[in-house]
């Protein structure tokens, strides 16, 4: 008898366990599933919503003019050392040392010269850094505030930017508000 109460209660004890195990995996089932299901996300295309500016459009059209303005004047100041270089290898023989290191100064000088003027236009706080921050912010902060106000209006935790985003492997175009930011920005498609 002794030994069938053993086993009986060690039967009971199993199928306590069991149902404690089972009933906890169901709550966290519950838990997470309740918790994904209250969060909202969406996707933008930032390629396609900018493309759609003319605005946009028309500030790189402007900022590729200036570049490539400023570069061919950083250019004609780099040719213009390298021929002083070439015109003084040729006549080096018949300079003399005066007129060597004068030569050599004014071509390091020219090179200089090339190299500042690149650096004033395409620095990181160059002039096409600054042209481009004073076309382009306003520009971003209203497409940063049409994405904000989509993402109000329609409960979103979060807006992912598919162009951007290498990890994106597939998303629903359903989950794609692109075309909504444009609405907001007054361009519709």
């Amino acid at each position: 008898m002794r030994l069938y109460n053993i086993n009986n209660n060690f039967i009971d004890t199993y199928l306590l366990l069991k149902m404690k195990k089972i009933f906890l995996t169901l709550a966290i089932a519950m838990v997470c599933a309740f918790g994904t299901s209250a969060q909202k996300f969406a996707l933008v295309d930032m390629d396609y919503i900018l493309g759609s500016i003319p605005d946009y459009e028309m500030a790189n059209e402007q900022l590729n003019q200036l570049s490539q303005r400023w570069q061919k004047e950083v250019e004609a100041v780099a040719k213009e050392a390298e021929t002083m270089y070439k015109n003084y290898q040729k006549e080096m023989v018949f300079l003399t040392d005066d007129q060597k290191k004068q030569r050599e100064d004014a071509i390091v000088a020219k090179e200089k010269s090339a190299a500042e003027l690149r650096q004033k236009y395409f620095g990181p706080e160059g002039e096409l850094y600054k042209k481009r921050q004073s076309l382009m912010k306003p520009i971003q902060e209203n497409v940063y505030n049409a994405v904000k106000k989509v993402s109000e209006e329609r409960g979103y935790q979060c807006i992912f930017d598919r162009a951007s985003s290498a990890d994106i492997i597939f998303a629903s175009p359903r989950i794609d508000v692109s075309n909504e930011v444009l609405e907001k920005l007054g361009y519709s498609k």
